[in-house]
């Protein structure tokens, strides 16, 4: 794990480097002013001259500047390591993210992503600072400071044998305990995003239905579970400084008793007025030493969580596995599914999709039908190798879609979803999505075919009006037809439309596919719809029911023998639709 997270250090090593030669100096450097107070402080005694003093002063000066100076440009140039580390560390989360496929997404939450892209990510960074920094100072100042404690303080140093194994295992024992609460933080906080991100998403469900006091108490409790977890561990975190600060006060009475006793007694010849000052100086650098190590402890072993779930996005694999000599051009739009079945999941007890065999023509318009849960949508992810197949094979252009290259398959495939979406940026900048070199004329041309030109030049500020992250400025319908000219930029040898004109009327809809058969005919049209009006013209129809395909023709021979199909067409066309949105 370490191993895999070093490699995001990258161009921060020469960074890191420097910091841990900083503070390296400044341990050292500190160290040795106690040593030099306690020179400077038998010369008074002594009754040196003037210039004497001095000149220890003036050496402590130098020293203490020295050590700021090491430590200052150590915080620059540790902060610097760190969040390059952390900036390094993200985009390789992100751009691993953007390898998965639909399985490996399914595998991780949108929200738990999220939290280790942030609260996971931030942790790691603070652990790496404390390790190039702290972790560093804290045990050469520890051991500096003990074998000059021991050289300077004689028989004295004892009170340090017998209180730092204490202070130690009192300080790793407090860490042991705390670890279990902040170790069931995360998957909290994974759950507590979870509810953030619901509600955000769905603000005007929670709103239609007056669920805001609901919603509250939720999130409420999840954030007082987490409080919980956080206040136990800190309660246990909190001897800490009880415990420091007993060591620290039995060390500075017994090295000022005793060491007071040993000077008066010996008049100054075993021990010195300046050797119990220098003691206590490193009886606090020691103590401040351990104090430091239980925290990094602390945070470390709490970081590990954070680093191992970070490990499992980095070293989780894509699913779909990239062909050997993959084919670069798809020849046509030809479809065929040969006994395919299908699910999401090896666990899986039943498949969502089960035996289907199918032929489609390039160059065809194929309707889709079927209840809600009846697979349509499962089954059309498979052309573009969203998912692959469990058993069968998918063909496009006669090639079995995992022996293409992944950006050429989709590249040659367009979906447009019912609830596609549209980022943030001008109108432009969206369509471009389906083609990033396309001219004005075909962005206005490809707006005219998906009926969206109209609405678009009654925006004050026409293609190159805002649109809000997710599209919230404009309508369902507005949206739909703006994602269709996305994918006519795109002009791809199969079209997919899943249910992607539930948000038009009727008559938008009838123009639309009007405008694929003038702008497109050589691509094959897939088309999910639940209205048979959007269907019925098509070259082949198909009726879907719990995943298999239970019938097929066009309309009048569906008609005939599909008692499902001549029942919701009679009553879509007698009873009529509620098609405006």
């Amino acid at each position: 794990m370490i191993k895999r997270l070093a490699k995001c250090i990258r161009e921060y090593k020469k960074a890191s480097i420097i910091t841990l030669l900083l503070i390296v100096g400044e341990a050292v450097i500190e160290t040795f002013i106690p040593f030099i107070t306690a020179d400077l402080i038998n010369t008074i005694s002594k009754g040196a001259e003037v210039n004497a003093i001095l000149q220890r002063g003036l050496l402590l000066i130098a020293l203490a500047l020295a050590s700021l100076a090491c430590g200052g440009f150590a915080a620059v140039t540790c902060s610097q390591a760190a969040a390059g580390f952390a900036k390094n560390l993200r985009h390789d989360i992100f751009a691993k993210i953007l390898t998965f496929n639909f399985i490996n997404i399914d595998k991780f939450s949108s929200s738990s992503l999220v939290t280790r892209m942030t609260t996971d990510v931030g942790n790691v960074q603070m652990s790496y600072m404390m390790i190039i920094r702290t972790a560093i100072r804290a045990p050469l100042m520890l051991i500096f400071s003990t074998i000059m404690a021991a050289v300077m303080g004689g028989i004295l140093a004892v009170a340090f044998v017998i209180v730092i194994p204490i202070l130690g295992f009192g300080l790793l024992f407090i860490g042991k305990k705390a670890m279990p609460a902040f170790r069931r933080v995360f998957k909290k906080y994974d759950r507590l995003n979870e509810s953030i991100e619901e509600n955000v998403r769905g603000m005007r469900v929670v709103k239609g239905f007056s669920r805001e006091e609901y919603e509250k108490e939720k999130f409420g409790a999840r954030a007082e579970n987490i409080r919980g977890d956080f206040t136990k561990a800190e309660r246990i975190t909190a001897f800490n400084t009880p415990l420091m600060n007993l060591c620290l006060y039995v060390v500075m009475v017994v090295v000022l008793f005793g060491g007071s006793y040993i000077a008066v007694t010996t008049q100054g010849a075993t021990v010195q007025v300046g050797q119990i000052t220098s003691l206590i100086m490193y009886g606090v650098q020691i103590l401040m030493s351990l104090m430091m190590l239980s925290m990094i402890y602390v945070m470390i072993t709490m970081s590990a969580e954070s680093a191992k779930r970070i490990c499992e996005v980095l070293d989780e694999e894509p699913a779909l596995k990239k062909a050997e000599n993959p084919v670069t051009e798809v020849k046509d739009g030809s479809i065929d599914l040969d006994n395919v079945s299908f699910k999401y999941s090896e666990a899986a007890e039943r498949y969502s999709l089960e035996d289907i065999n199918l032929h489609i023509r390039s160059g065809m318009t194929v309707g889709i039908l079927g209840g809600t849960g009846s697979s349509k949508s499962t089954l059309v992810q498979l052309i573009p190798r969203l998912y692959d197949a469990t058993v069968g094979t998918v063909k496009v252009g006669g090639v079995d879609v995992r022996d293409y290259s992944i950006r050429t398959l989709r590249d040659s495939v367009a979906m447009v979803l019912q609830k596609n979406l549209l980022f943030s940026g001008t109108i432009k900048e969206n369509l471009k999505w389906g083609n990033e070199n396309a001219t004005d004329e075909e962005i206005v041309q490809a707006c005219k075919l998906a009926q969206a030109d109209e609405f678009v030049r009654s925006f004050p500020d026409g293609y190159d009006t805002h649109i809000e992250q997710g599209g919230t400025n404009v309508s369902g319908g507005q949206k739909q037809r703006l994602c269709i000219a996305r994918a006519l930029l795109k002009k791809p040898k199969i079209l997919i439309l899943d249910d992607s004109t539930s948000a038009v009327d009727t008559k938008t809809d009838a123009l639309i596919r009007e405008g694929f058969k003038s702008y497109i005919p050589e691509t094959t049209k897939i088309i999910i719809a639940q209205r048979v009006a959007s269907v019925e013209d098509a070259d082949l129809i198909i009726i879907m029911e719990n995943g298999k395909i239970a019938a097929m023709g066009k309309h009048d021979e569906l008609m005939k023998i599909s008692p499902a199909y001549r029942e919701t067409y009679i009553q879509q066309t007698r009873g009529g639709s509620d098609d405006e949105n």
